[in-house]
């Protein structure tokens, strides 16, 4: 079995829970962890720098680890050196965690409007910065980064990004083969992942996008050379995912017909973890009504191809207790197995033609003359 090497951590099977916000919370890391048997490595949702410093209590919430959770990996948003160095102290000096993630991939507009996410390695003198800061700031903590390809077709950063990031101590890459303009839709191009791989083979890089199956990561690996795979969108309702993974990286699942160790849940198995998830997340935040309601999001991705009439989908996403929601669950015909196809594509796939960035962002790829403490922003999620 491949073992991935993230500082002092030794990560087997070679597979990372990507950070999702609003979903890669504490209750859903540890769902794909007893699935997964405690192996690979589950990273918190986007943790903005400046709330964190600030000691948000939004933000503070959303850095909890359970006790069982090892090594603990936050994932941080900034643009800003000073303040990101300032975080990376901050986590590092208080325990806060064990391995820190630099989110330079997300795509949305709230955050490459503001030059963050994805945007921000086109700005080379910037991502510099913030990289150095980060690493000299972290102490012992291994820094890692998440990005994609480049903004758009005319603005590919990858290559440069990743050997900069080699250049100031990044221990691992994940590249995400998509641009920001694409978002989540079109195919991954993991010819560029097999690239980055070339340009900075002294560190470990890890593949991301498309992967809706243990044999995708496996085939994904193979195909590109990546020294492991970053797992978003295909867990979503899917937190079993990670047992497959383990399987098929072990070698205890032969193919994804559902034999030789690979899950393929019925309706009532699906049921009993959705009931465990929302109450997982009523646990987290200290109210069971909030918990519910937060869960509401995961009915869709939970129940995709299952025959459930559109009358009970919308009643179960409209659940306000954990009694209502069991009662809801147990009036479905929980002996359906696992309908095929569901093994595919979820969560949104359409693509973006044009990427919200601060005015003049693309007129030089050095000036870093728009970024302020503005583009800090004050709450975490993505």
């Amino acid at each position: 079995m491949t073992l991935l090497q993230i500082g002092p951590h030794a990560v087997q099977p070679p597979v990372v829970l990507a950070p999702m916000a609003g979903i890669t919370n504490a209750p859903f890391r540890t769902l794909c962890r007893e699935f997964s048997g405690g192996k690979g490595l589950f990273v918190s949702e986007m943790i903005t720098t400046r709330a964190l410093v600030e000691r948000n209590e939004k933000t503070m919430q959303l850095i909890h680890f359970d006790a069982t959770e090892k090594p603990r990996s936050i994932q941080l948003y900034g643009v800003d050196p000073d303040t990101v160095g300032k975080a990376a102290r901050m986590i590092a000096e208080e325990d806060l965690a064990d391995h820190i993630d630099l989110n330079f991939g997300c795509p949305v507009p709230k955050v490459t409007r503001k030059g963050g996410g994805s945007a921000l390695p086109y700005k080379r003198n910037l991502l510099r910065a913030i990289l150095r800061e980060a690493v000299a700031n972290a102490g012992s903590l291994p820094v890692t980064m998440k990005m994609r390809k480049g903004i758009d077709d005319d603005h590919i950063t990858y290559l440069d990004a990743g050997r900069t990031a080699a250049e100031e101590g990044i221990t691992a890459i994940a590249l995400h083969g998509r641009t920001a303009a694409q978002h989540y839709g079109g195919t991954a191009d993991w010819d560029a992942i097999a690239r980055l791989k070339e340009h900075v083979p002294e560190i470990p890089v890890l593949g991301n996008g498309d992967i809706w199956s243990a044999d995708d990561a496996k085939r994904m690996m193979r195909e590109t050379g990546c020294d492991g795979v970053v797992v978003g969108r295909g867990c979503l309702g899917r937190p079993w995912l990670f047992g497959d993974l383990v399987a098929a990286f072990e070698g205890t699942g032969t193919g994804g017909d559902g034999s030789q160790g690979y899950a393929q849940p019925t309706l009532k198995e699906v049921a009993a973890v959705m009931l465990r998830h929302a109450t997982l997340l009523g646990e987290w935040i200290g109210d069971e009504k909030r918990g519910v309601i937060d869960f509401r999001k995961h009915v869709a991705w939970y129940t995709k191809g299952f025959s459930i009439g559109s009358e009970m989908r919308r009643g179960l996403a409209v659940t306000s207790s954990l009694d209502e929601l069991d009662a809801l669950l147990s009036e479905l015909d929980l002996d359906q197995p696992w309908p095929a196809g569901a093994d595919g594509p979820r969560g949104r796939t359409s693509g973006r033609n044009r990427v919200v960035l601060p005015d003049g962002w693309l007129d030089d790829p050095y000036d870093c003359a728009g970024v302020d403490a503005d583009a800090e922003l004050d709450t975490s999620g993505g």
